[in-house]
């Protein structure tokens, strides 16, 4: 994966995230009920001879009963792990399981990682042939060149599943899509394009086979490796690199940029100087890939050719080549298809799709993340890898490309159920956190993380800053928390902002705004310094009230009631606005809202019906479209019962005030969330299963979040605080660092507050 922005953590982080919670990134999980004998005796014997004895009749069956179809090995040796080089087998682990999550991630394809403790090609291949059973596609993965050809080739000849090298068609892909849309802005036609590609190894080998698969011709490109141009006659090249030499007196890499159109950089840090692309054509196109530091940098070539298109493998640059927009989304659709191979055919699809993809008009969650509302132009030429389109398009090219091609041994019939299903395999929430999270670093906030001597407290913090969110505030004994940062690893702690309660400048101007406000409440101004110098949730929120900060994170060392009471001392509700709590209950494919989980005992209609409309709008923030039930013990009266005129009200006054959201109510959960129930009601107004639930009062809410967050296994972020006058989270007392985090951008971001 191609994405080299520049993230500093600590070894101890990185270390700490691998080995917490869980060791490593991957676990089984299994997919049907083992709860009972009876399932039992269905998964394994007696029941599994059944499709045993199908499969054995009918191989292709196996993607009926097995999770073959949606399986893909991820194999290495790791002889070229991530540009550090021959680490070996064991050392490629951690990538090749990172490498698995994308896949999960991004495309819902299960994953494992297979690491093959050999360098000879013919044990490797030996072992991976004989895994085809096993699985629906092999990706190979930093295998080290001229290796990796001969590897990939004997297997697409021996094997009748999928088999692709990322490494070199992941990077040929993308970079193909940025180029037919750099050629169609600068008005090129590929066929015509002169074309210098720097480096001669894998990725620049298969870069150059696809740009010719989609029209380049042979003749108009020249290819450089570390010795200088692979011309016709030139000794010591190898059968992979002499089949793109040519006919042609340059010499040097200057000598060849002389008038071309397009530089394809897959080399190494400077190869390409400012001189050299002063020599290239007009409205050149600068394709600087080397990983991780570019030929050369966006600014400096566009220094002097201010006319360029410029891409990198960077994702603090624009037009970044990333591989995660090829390689989950190309498999994705080689499975559905059951494809016993991806061809050239399916690789130009793909690209194709890509580069068609980032012409569409600019989702609104894409043009966030990216600060400013772009759209297809010189700094747009390559979709983000966020763009939760990428799901249905790329996946739709690959399979129709390997029906047209004779490679496919399913046909998909209708491509827009198909597409439609492929939009439902992955759950918004994580697209739509995606780009939340690359919107606040592209617009930075400053955050107080009040806890700062908690170990989880301190560790989100640093991430905060560390991931480019923005400021971190720490607050707590100032030599405490330097030394707690010290003991984290952390190389320049002095570089941080501390702010101690007990010598801050702004504990005198916290005094008197906090004494005007709570004199009447039985607080004398001793009690009030007091309070700011002891408390750290007041001092914190005073900070936040002053503006010191523009959101504040808390809660990992009091019970939550207690922290907002303290909060509250200091800050009020929105004007207008009621402070509720909401869940958030992250599923694979499906999100959950329930409110209020955290503060109203017992709401009353109008309370009910603004906690509704909030927690709806927080809903499409996230990425849904919300369906809001009225929970209660009954469904539409039936049982009468005393509590439910709140309810029935609240419904009556959303009636009057005609939201733009579905909702109904009153409703018991099996009646909101189960299809086959809610048949009995045609009457409902909901379309589909609720994902805003509307607790009745505060005693069924918070129980049922935390029994949902023990024990159905969902994520859960949150409880969410909103309707505070400034955003403030209170994250529960079990959080681990990532939690903490999620929200304090949550709140950066105004997603949550």
């Amino acid at each position: 994966m191609s994405d080299s922005e520049k993230v500093e953590f600590t070894e101890r982080e990185a270390l700490f995230y691998h080995k917490t919670i869980r060791p490593g990134k991957l676990e089984i999980i299994a997919s049907k009920p083992l709860a009972s004998q009876r399932d039992l005796s269905l998964a394994y014997s007696p029941g599994v001879a059944v499709p045993v004895r199908a499969i054995a009749d009918d191989p292709g069956t196996a993607y009926e009963y097995t999770a073959k179809g949606n399986l893909v090995a991820v194999i290495s040796n790791g002889t070229a792990i991530l540009g550090m080089g021959n680490l070996g087998a064991l050392a490629s682990k951690p990538v090749m399981e990172g490498k698995a999550v994308l896949f999960k991630r991004f495309a819902d394809v299960d994953s494992i990682d297979i690491e093959l403790d050999t360098e000879d090609c013919d044990a490797f291949i030996e072992a991976v042939a004989l895994m085809e059973p096993s699985f629906g596609g092999i990706n190979l993965e930093d295998i080290k060149a001229p290796e990796c050809f001969i590897i990939e080739q004997a297997l697409r000849e021996r094997m009748n599943i999928p088999v692709m090298h990322d490494d070199q068609h992941g990077t040929a892909i993308i970079a193909a899509a940025g180029i037919v849309n750099a050629c169609l802005i600068t008005k090129r036609n590929l066929g015509d394009v002169k074309v210098v590609v720097n480096g001669a190894g894998a990725s620049a080998l298969a870069c150059t086979s696809l740009i010719k698969s989609m029209g380049v011709r042979q003749e108009n490109v020249t290819m450089c490796d570390s010795r200088g141009v692979i011309y016709i006659g030139r000794e010591k090249v190898d059968q992979f690199k002499s089949a793109h030499a040519i006919d042609t007196d340059a010499r040097t890499l200057g000598e060849a940029l002389k008038g071309a159109d397009i530089f394809l950089g897959l080399s190494v840090k400077d190869a390409l100087t400012p001189d050299m692309i002063k020599d290239m054509a007009k409205e050149p196109i600068i394709f600087a890939m080397a990983n991780p530091d570019p030929e050369i940098s966006p600014p400096d070539a566009l220094a002097v050719r201010p006319d360029a298109i410029v891409a990198t493998g960077r994702s603090d640059y624009p037009n970044q080549v990333n591989n995660v927009l090829g390689f989950p989304f190309i498999f994705r659709g080689a499975l559905d298809v059951r494809a016993t191979a991806i061809n050239e055919e399916m690789k130009v699809a793909a690209a194709n799709a890509i580069a068609e993809l980032a012409r569409e008009q600019v989702p609104e969650e894409v043009a966030a993340a990216y600060g400013k509302h772009h759209q297809f132009g010189r700094d747009y030429i390559i979709p983000a890898p966020f763009d939760p389109r990428l799901m249905e398009v790329v996946p739709s090219a690959v399979a129709k490309a390997a029906m047209e091609s004779g490679v496919a041994q399913f046909e998909i019939e209708d491509f827009d159920e198909y597409r439609h299903a492929l939009k439902s395999r992955l759950n918004p929430t994580t697209s739509v956190l995606t780009s939340v999270y690359a919107q606040v670093k592209q617009n930075p906030k400053r955050v107080i993380f009040a806890e700062a001597e908690d170990e989880i407290m301190l560790r989100a913090a640093i991430q905060y800053r560390d991931f480019g969110y923005g400021e971190p505030i720490l607050v707590g004994r100032t030599k405490a928390v330097l030394k707690k940062m010290v003991e984290l690893g952390v190389s320049d702690p002095e570089s941080y902002h501390i702010e101690n309660s007990t010598a801050s400048d702004y504990v005198d101007p916290m005094v008197e705004i906090l004494y005007k406000r709570l004199q009447r409440r039985g607080y004398m101004e001793r009690d009030i310094q007091r309070m700011v110098n002891n408390d750290r949730n007041v001092f914190a929120s005073g900070l936040l009230k002053l503006g010191v900060g523009d959101a504040m994170i808390t809660g990992m060392t009091r019970p939550f009631g207690q922290t907002i009471n303290e909060v509250r001392r200091v800050l009020d509700p929105k004007p207008g606005h009621l402070p509720f709590g909401i869940h958030v209950m992250v599923g694979k494919n499906t999100t959950t809202f329930l409110a209020d989980t955290t503060i109203n005992e017992r709401p009353s209609a109008e309370d009910l019906a603004v906690i509704a409309t909030e927690t709806a709008a927080v809903a499409r923030r996230l990425g849904h479209e919300p369906r809001v039930a009225f929970l209660s013990y009954s469904t539409f009266g039936n049982p009468s019962g005393r509590w439910l005129d709140n309810i029935r009200e609240a419904v009556h006054i959303l009636d009057q005030q005609g939201p733009s959201f579905e909702y109904e109510g009153d409703m018991a959960p099996d009646a909101a969330l189960n299809p086959t129930i809610m048949k009995n009601y045609p009457f409902s107004r909901l379309t589909g299963p609720a994902n805003v639930l509307i607790m009745p009062g505060l005693q069924s809410a918070n129980i049922s979040a935390k029994l949902l967050r023990e024990l159905a296994g969902h994520a859960v972020i949150g409880p969410m605080l909103i309707g505070m006058e400034k955003p403030v989270q209170v994250v529960p007392m079990t959080a681990i660092a990532p939690d903490v985090l999620t929200l304090a951008v949550l709140a950066a971001a105004g997603i949550a507050g």
